[in-house]
């Protein structure tokens, strides 16, 4: 039998306290009675002694210490699963919101998840295709990899999210066993809106669960909504065996809810106020990515954040980045120029790239391609630099060279329309054409039999 208890004792934005509590535990969620009229939910963040802190996920305007019943469930946070969640929308804590109607589930699993052995992990291999350029042939995306995007506020990262949702693929007919778990916290409704239409009118929304906390919905749903997706993802891969890619935008908005309840519950702030546990915190959602032995299925993530002030040092990008395999960095001097997408290649990486691409899984000289480009384009910026000083006209040919290459490789290999679906093959043919602008010579990060059979300018047999 459930104690109702009468009253609260304090209400501090979205925290309560409960005092005389018997037998409550840590995350346990509790129903909250106000007027007899409205029911809230809300979960256990603190005990001491006989109190309790809960976290109302709504607002708590219409609270007072008098007006509250508050009964303990005695269970976790837990969200029904079922195959049925696939072409659905929900909000950031799990309820429909398409008009569709409540899921049926097969069954209920605590959204924050259980630990995983690491002796049962699987090394990521293979790659999903996401059909962009920089991404697929220079930072490849592995399944079971954690690959953020680094951006900033004004640069067309919503964009780019809903280019990958509508082209990511595994290739051939694997795509069958593929899905999206797409997670937005703090959007504005019409990025919600944008992110909606995109997914439909592109076909994919079939193979897609959509969770959307506004920016208008409580701050405490926001730390929810990257976990009962999570949930989803875990399921649809490893009850379902389906090859999960999970977008979460924006991860700056989670933290910032994370700083907001932190300094409500008066703990000590630590860098930029936010609190100490930021990166343990991040862990606990970055580290659901992967691959488990003897499962056909996997979770891969792509978390997408805005930087502030476009800081890459700051606290946020820096633990994301302690964290994950890589970063895909975008820029604002190319969005500037009018590149799509403006990713900026030479601090992007992914650190798993080498595990999932050539021979058996892209093509042979997928490898050595990326190292060419990589290199050629680092000798673009001296150019560049040099340029600046004794202007372009006193270069050396091989610099003038350089000069061009740098142009067209932002041209044409980093900007694509953004509706353009590459292929792999595609992105190296691309890669090859831009490689042939340069002296044979210059060409020192390639074996020479790749070089034997892929460089030919005019005139070769």
């Amino acid at each position: 039998m459930s104690i109702e208890y009468m009253g609260l004792s304090e209400i501090n934005g979205p925290l309560v306290v409960l005092e005389g509590v018997k037998d409550a535990f840590f995350d346990e969620i509790v129903e909250i009675n106000v007027d007899g009229k409205e029911k809230k939910i809300g979960r256990i963040v603190e005990l001491y002694a006989d109190k309790a802190i809960i976290q109302v996920f709504e607002n708590t305007e219409n609270m007072s210490l008098t007006n509250s019943k508050t009964r303990l469930t005695g269970r976790p946070m837990e969200i029904g699963l079922s195959g049925e969640l696939l072409g659905r929308t929900f909000d950031g804590i799990g309820r429909p919101i398409d008009g569709l109607g409540e899921i049926i589930p097969e069954m209920v699993r605590d959204i924050n998840g259980k630990p995983l052995n690491p002796y049962e992990r699987k090394y990521p291999r293979n790659y999903i295709r996401t059909g962009i350029s920089a991404i697929d042939g220079l930072t490849t995306l592995i399944r079971g990899q954690k690959l953020p995007i680094f951006s900033g506020n004004g640069l067309p990262h919503d964009e780019l999210a809903a280019q990958i949702v509508n082209q990511a693929s595994l290739g051939g007919d694997a795509d069958k066993n593929f899905a999206v778990v797409f997670a937005a916290m703090g959007v504005k409704f019409d990025v919600a809106e944008f992110f909606r239409r995109s997914f439909e009118d592109s076909g994919v929304m079939d193979h897609v669960v959509m969770f959307l906390n506004l920016a208008n919905d409580p701050v405490v749903e926001r730390l929810i909504t990257p976990k009962v997706a999570l949930t989803v993802a875990e399921y649809l891969a490893f009850e379902k065996n389906m090859h999960i890619l999970v977008v979460l935008t924006d991860m700056t908005s989670y933290a910032e809810a994370l700083r907001e309840v932190s300094s409500s519950k008066g703990e000590i702030p630590s860098r930029k106020g936010y609190p100490g546990y930021l990166y343990s915190d991040f862990a606990t959602i970055y580290e659901r990515a992967g691959i488990i032995k003897g499962v056909d299925g996997s979770v891969t993530q792509i978390p997408i954040l805005t930087m502030p002030n476009d800081d890459i040092t700051h606290p946020i990008p820096d633990l994301t980045g302690y964290i994950t395999e890589g970063q895909i960095v975008l820029d604002r001097e190319l969005h500037g120029q009018s590149v799509y997408p403006p990713i900026n290649v030479l601090p992007s990486l992914s650190r798993l790239m080498k595990d999932g691409i050539g021979e058996g899984f892209t093509r042979g000289d997928h490898q050595d391609v990326a190292n060419q480009l990589f290199s050629s384009y680092a000798k673009v910026g001296d150019a560049r630099a040099l340029a600046s000083v004794i202007g372009e006209d006193e270069l050396s040919p091989v610099d003038k060279l350089y000069i061009e290459f740098g142009k067209e490789f932002e041209k044409r290999f980093v900007g694509q329309g953004n509706k353009e679906n590459r292929t792999v093959e595609e992105t190296l043919e691309i890669g090859w054409s831009l490689l042939r602008m340069l002296p044979r010579e210059e060409l020192d990060r390639m074996d020479t039999k790749t070089l034997e059979k892929y460089y030919k300018v005019s005139g070769d047999a």
